[in-house]
């Protein structure tokens, strides 16, 4: 299997990778010249765990290549990925200029049948464009070459995503064409050797079936934070709620973990995307609205507790907080629409003091708040403590579940512990003496 993948970001590398290390010789391609360098020298620009490794092992035995030149990586590929970024427009929208821009040089490069998967996020009908944009630059070089295009969207899990790759629940495909599916299917042979995993559908429900998957996850978590919210105030625990629900399997465990919100570069960019989509067709999106609105709300849940807690005495400014966790959550370096950026903007606005600390997103939270001279970003979780008058725990790394509370309460000059992930118990901060605040307990 001869792959082309245009676009290195994080589902195109993983995608890459994961093809590779199953027999497929696969080429990638990135406008990049900085990024393309850095993949040949066996080094990833993303953190992803497992990922690096598996890069540097398939380049060596040369089944995965890089570089800048889309001909070059078209040349011989019967299968064409587009996994370049869709950014979400100031209207909501799905940005669609560089899908758009990577069709029109396939349409100018390919020399033999290609297969065009969409494996980005799009709307539906984006399959549709990209064809008449290919169709349309053919016509131009007066050329009849075979192609298809067919939606493939990723549901990979900033993270995990190699293990989810390698091991998905489902792979969904849309098309009309059997031929090209059981092209597609022999493709992903490798990763269904338990089961069959290949679902086939219309290309624009496969392209529904990515947004209704990630609203539907995100809704999960704004219902258990608005629930979360609604226990502090009648005196119920969301833990034990969440037990209760949890068990029935209609609704399950996974994404009902109350917390700070969801953040990303795929849940609050999707919801935004389907909501301006269903206002295109005449529709009014009221739960996606509702998601959307709570998650915005629950980014700041935590501030607010801080200048509560603190109004008494004379409020947030000239003092310092020691924020540990700066990544929209743990096991990545992604810092897109991160609770913990709203959080430190929220409160250096009031005058109070952040010092963050991050095991992976340091370095970026550096650059993003190079402007702000009330945020710093420190080199170690117990540095951050040094003069704070209170710590917040945004990110659930595992570093921070079990860290030394008696070193905390020492290094604060109040022991005040607000706890944005519900990673301790309050009997035990109790104990140590903290005050201790978190999501949906009292």
């Amino acid at each position: 299997m001869n792959v082309c993948i245009v676009g290195t970001g994080y589902v195109g590398l993983v995608t890459a990778a994961c093809l590779a290390e199953m027999g497929s010789d696969v080429r990638c391609v990135d406008v990049n010249p900085a990024v393309v360098e850095t993949l040949r020298q066996g080094k990833v620009h993303i953190y992803e765990p497992g990922l690096e490794e598996m890069v540097r092992r398939n380049a060596a035995d040369g089944r995965l290549s890089f570089t800048t030149d889309l001909a070059e990586g078209l040349d011989g590929a019967l299968f064409a990925f587009i996994t370049v970024g869709t950014p979400c427009a100031e209207d909501g929208s799905c940005d669609l200029s560089y899908v758009h821009q990577v069709a029109r040089e396939i349409g100018r490069s390919i020399t033999q049948r290609t297969i065009v998967i969409d494996k980005s996020t799009v709307p539906v009908g984006t399959a549709d464009s990209v064809r008449a944009i290919i169709k349309a630059e053919l016509t131009a070089r007066g050329a009849d070459v075979e192609f298809d295009v067919v939606s493939n969207p990723e549901f990979l899990k900033e993270g995990d995503a190699v293990n989810d790759f390698m091991k998905p629940d489902r792979v969904v495909v849309g098309t009309d064409n059997p031929a090209t599916a059981e092209l597609i299917k022999a493709l992903y042979a490798p990763f269904a050797r338990s089961r069959e995993k290949l679902i086939v559908m219309s290309v624009r429900s496969a392209e529904m079936t990515k947004y209704a998957a990630n609203c539907m996850l995100a809704t999960k978590i704004s219902f258990i934070n608005e629930i979360a919210n609604l226990c502090e105030r009648v005196g119920a625990d969301v833990r034990d709620v969440r037990l209760g629900i949890g068990s029935d399997h209609r609704i399950g465990y996974h994404f009902i973990y109350p917390g700070v919100g969801y953040g990303g570069s795929c849940f609050p960019k999707d919801v935004k995307a389907l909501i301006h989509t269903s206002r295109d067709y005449g529709y009014e999106p009221q739960v996606l609205t509702a998601v959307d609105e709570v998650n915005n709300r629950q980014k700041l849940v935590l501030a607010q507790k801080i200048e509560d807690h603190f109004a008494p005495s004379g409020g947030v400014s000239g003092r310092t907080l020691a924020l540990w966790g700066i990544a929209f959550k743990a096991n990545t370096d992604d810092t897109r629409e991160a609770a913990a950026l709203k959080i430190i903007e929220a409160l250096t606005a009031r005058g109070m003091r952040v010092r963050a600390f991050d095991p992976v997103a340091g370095e970026r939270g550096r650059e993003l708040l190079a402007g702000n001279d009330l945020a710093e970003v420190v080199d170690s979780q117990y540095a951050a403590l040094e003069g704070a008058d209170a710590l917040a725990v945004v990110t659930e790394w595992n570093q921070f579940r079990t860290p030394d509370f008696r070193r905390i309460r020492e290094m604060l000059s109040e022991p005040v512990l607000f706890d944005g992930r519900n990673l301790y118990s309050p009997s035990i901060m109790a104990e140590f003496g903290f005050t201790y605040h978190s999501i949906g307990r009292r």
